[in-house]
């Protein structure tokens, strides 16, 4: 899949995480639903969607007890 296949929503997180550093800050669904005006569902399943359809371009992992996460 490329770019063009993500919706609006995912679009505009992946270039927030782009933007951001959830490498040394935690990442938390909470900010990012506030962020966007969505629930934290929505954000969940949008950076699993991230995982999926632009595997290359993001990563997710767990360190130090928290969720990171980093684009590209």
């Amino acid at each position: 899949m490329a770019m063009e296949d993500l919706s609006q929503l995912e679009r505009r997180l992946f270039e927030w995480i782009k933007k951001s550093d959830f490498e040394s800050v935690p990442w938390s669904s909470q900010r990012a639903a506030e962020a966007f005006d969505v629930t934290e569902d929505e954000i969940r399943e949008a950076l699993a969607a991230l995982t999926s359809k632009i595997p290359h371009n993001i990563y997710v992992h767990y360190n130090d007890g928290a969720i990171r996460v980093s684009a590209e």
